[in-house]
């Protein structure tokens, strides 16, 4: 088995490992997320990827499977030719691939945490919109992070093959970064609402499904006179579902200008979605101090917009990916600074 294969292998069944242990353990009894334990699995998760980001920087070839000079030049060209050089020796090789490769990991890690937050929006409305209990956010969003999982996994090993024969696609992904950026800030101060029994995916899988008329525990399925019904619960996880789906649309091609490493894209999209569940409940209680992040998310878009558009020229000037690493860390610092500085002012009306 090739190398790269394994190692993929490995890192899944450790995410599912973590992931079942947290359901079966961890989660055994719904309950409502405090503060504190969001707080404290946040900085678990942001440990957890900061680790890794240290593994790779030193053992960084592991993820290729690489053991030979012509294993690391073909990675190099197909992933980092600006690394390439005539006079290039394996050791050497592999001390600028494990740089890249973790700048470009930290890099896309930022990105796709800053653009959940938009996901996370949607997400808080959908089970406000569904009157969901707040004891059973916690499983809802468990098993829509397993689902991410899947489609991420489908979607970025896909489109990465798909860049790889249509290079074209770079400047049509950069297009529409660019325009999801632009909506994004002047829409930024648009409150979402969602209507349930307006929705098309509710009246798509209450034509087609048995729809029991109401919440049974934390139960996505129930059995009633021989017959099997889903749940509003079940709505609610399809929904979120179908909102992840829709994120990846954006997310995916944002980290895509960071590198086009299908592992590196794939290891951060992972990484920034295990810790989407617990920063969803720390969100809920300080979403309002950081009113301006969003804007910043929009910026961020916009600039790998920009990035993967003008992808040829920056390669002829010498562009390096720690660039992209100092933009993303200056707008995040700074949306979040200026939002602590200039507090969103709070309409009172009399």
């Amino acid at each position: 088995m090739p190398g790269n294969i394994l190692f993929l292998i490995l890192f899944l069944a450790v995410i599912l490992g973590i992931l079942m242990f947290d359901l079966l353990i961890l989660g055994r009894k719904s309950h409502e997320v405090s503060i504190r334990e969001a707080a404290t699995w946040t900085g678990i998760w942001v440990l957890l990827a900061f680790m890794f980001s240290l593994f790779l920087r030193f053992f960084g070839d592991f993820v290729h499977g690489i053991d030979t000079l012509e294993e690391l030049k073909e990675v190099l060209s197909r992933f980092y030719p600006y690394l390439l050089s005539e006079q290039l020796t394996f050791e050497e090789g592999l001390t600028r691939l494990r740089k890249s490769i973790t700048i470009n990991f930290v890099s896309g890690y930022l990105i796709e945490e800053s653009l959940s937050i938009d996901n996370l929006f949607v997400i808080m409305a959908i089970l406000k919109a569904f009157s969901v209990k707040k004891t059973d956010y916690k499983r809802v969003l468990f098993w829509g992070i397993l689902g991410a999982i899947v489609m991420r996994f489908i979607f970025i090993f896909a489109g990465a093959a798909l860049i790889y024969r249509f290079e074209w696609l770079l400047y049509v992904f950069g297009a529409y970064l660019l325009y999801v950026g632009v909506k994004m800030f002047l829409e930024r101060n648009r409150e979402k609402r969602i209507e349930p029994q307006d929705h098309p995916l509710v009246k798509f899988l209450s034509k087609r499904l048995r729809v029991f008329p109401r919440y049974v525990n934390d139960r996505f399925f129930i059995r009633k006179e021989a017959a099997v019904y889903i749940t509003p619960l079940f709505i609610v996880l399809v929904m979120v579902e179908f909102s992840d789906l829709i994120f990846a649309l954006d997310s995916i091609p944002a980290i895509f200008g960071i590198t086009r490493d299908p592992y590196i894209v794939f290891f951060s999209n992972i990484f920034a979605i295990l810790g989407l569940r617990s920063l969803f409940f720390l969100l809920v209680k300080v979403v309002e101090r950081f009113h301006l992040l969003k804007a910043g998310v929009s910026l961020l878009l916009v600039f790998v917009g920009i990035k993967l558009i003008a992808h040829e020229w920056l390669a002829h000037i010498g562009y390096k990916p720690v660039f992209s690493l100092y933009v993303i860390l200056a707008i995040l610092v700074l949306s979040i600074t200026l939002s602590l500085l200039f507090p969103k002012r709070i309409r009172v009306e009399i």
